[in-house]
């Protein structure tokens, strides 16, 4: 048994960079600003000789380049992964040719050259961050070897020491990896967590929305049952009347089809109407079996068993409001351990005054021991996307997204879960635990 995704909702793609235009041009005006401050502060406050054409050369390509993005593009575009990145390659080769100009690796500003790396790590895919790195490490290398003399107020100039500069190096190379993967990891893990509750919320948007034609659908049967039988009676009083000839067949016709709606519209009434109090109550067991119920032919097919059990208990069994995320997540639940069973699935409900527990456990192989501690995270899975499969016609089946959704609903109601191994060989077991009061008030 390990996490499975349910074929409704399909895997939502996000935009090919999540950062608009707007951002990368606003990050690098402000840039533009802190160099063209710094050039003219050190040139004319300080006093000290530096190559000031050149380096506002290169500060008026930025500005070129911002003018020409937001008149090509408009602030509120979303680039492409390639057009981001190649914007954050210039911005590395221009603050590298500055710190050519400026004294290379012995300019304190050469720790900036992190900035464009933290921002790709961010927003952009492992890929371009590490082509970016190396770009990086690339300028660091070069800036180390190659470089014009820091500006400074003798004619001699300053020159750092070679062990310094190597240490300078070093670090940068060192802090480039580390950002990197730091910042990539997290926003990578955050991206993950989006997309799955928004997969989440679809989910269980698609279950309220069903059960509300289900209301709509029996609140129909209902309102159409006193016309249909009105049109039967009027059509059988006029049926005596005429016993033979095209009048009765006609006639009896029409009994015969109003007869036909009136059988639709009592399978329409077996559906649960979502605003009738005798449906939106039931008790534990009654809840436990109708989700059952929903799996048993499925597993029939497979040669499965579903048994359901519950532990005796002086306390009377809870009766508890019927709820969608309660419902989807259990019936994720079950659906997931009959995948997995070889031959039977056991759900066991028990409760006290105290708390209300549903065990769900399955005679399969278990979960993988190396994915028991991260049972219920997004996007964790051990099996791959099978788009020939039947029971999952959207491909769904390797998103890893299952036992992410029932985790997170039933958590919603108040529910702590527990995933383990009942067995050493296998049996994997699946714990829902309510407080009494919890289940009983809010669920």
């Amino acid at each position: 048994m390990t996490d499975t995704a349910q074929s409704g909702p399909a895997y939502l793609a996000r935009s090919p960079n999540p950062m608009r235009l707007e951002t990368l041009v606003l990050l690098r005006w402000l840039a533009i600003s802190g160099q063209l401050g710094s050039v003219v502060f050190v040139r004319y406050g300080l006093g000290y000789d530096m190559a000031l054409g050149a380096c506002l050369l290169l500060i008026g390509l930025s500005v070129l380049l911002n003018a020409v993005l937001l008149i090509r593009y408009g602030p509120g575009h979303r680039p492409s992964t390639r057009l981001a990145f190649l914007q954050l390659a210039y911005d590395s080769l221009q603050l590298g040719g500055l710190l050519y100009l400026t004294g290379g690796l012995g300019n304190p500003f050469a720790i900036l050259l992190l900035a464009p790396v933290s921002v790709s790590a961010s927003t952009l895919a492992s890929r371009e961050t590490i082509w970016l790195g190396l770009l990086v490490g690339l300028i660091a290398s070069l800036l180390a070897l190659v470089h014009l003399p820091l500006p400074w107020e003798t004619p001699a100039g300053f020159e750092p020491p070679s062990m310094y500069l190597i240490g300078v190096w070093v670090a940068i190379l060192c802090a480039v990896g580390f950002v990197a993967g730091y910042t990539n990891r997290v926003a990578h893990e955050a991206r993950q967590l989006v997309d799955a509750l928004t997969v989440t919320e679809l989910a269980l948007s698609r279950q309220q929305q069903l059960s509300a034609l289900d209301g709509l659908a029996a609140a129909a049967a209902h309102e159409l049952g006193t016309p249909l039988a009105t049109i039967a009676l009027a059509a059988k009083e006029i049926r005596r009347d005429h016993s033979e000839g095209e009048l009765a067949e006609d006639l009896d016709l029409i009994i015969e089809q109003v007869a036909r709606c009136r059988a639709i519209l009592g399978k329409l009434r077996n559906l649960r109407p979502s605003g009738s109090d005798l449906f939106d109550t039931a008790t534990l067991s009654d809840i436990i079996a109708e989700l059952a119920k929903a799996h048993e032919a499925p597993a029939a097919v497979e040669g499965k068993t579903i048994t359901l059990a519950q532990s005796r208990s002086q306390h009377a069994e809870p009766v508890i409001t019927r709820n969608v995320a309660l419902l989807y997540g259990l019936g994720n639940i079950i659906e997931n351990a009959v995948q997995f069973a070889n031959s039977e699935v056991t759900i066991r409900a028990v409760w006290d005054g105290r708390r209300v527990m549903i065990a769900i456990m399955d005679d399969g192989p278990g979960f993988p021991p190396d994915l028991l501690s991260r049972l219920g995270e997004p996007y964790l899975t051990t099996r791959t996307r099978d788009r020939d499969d039947p029971r999952r016609p959207d491909g769904a089946g390797g998103l890893g997204l299952g036992v992410f959704i029932a985790k997170t609903l039933l958590e919603r109601t108040g529910a702590t879960l527990k995933f383990f191994n009942a067995r050493p060989n296998g049996h994997a077991c699946v714990e829902i635990r309510w407080p009494h009061d919890i289940l009983v008030r809010d669920v």
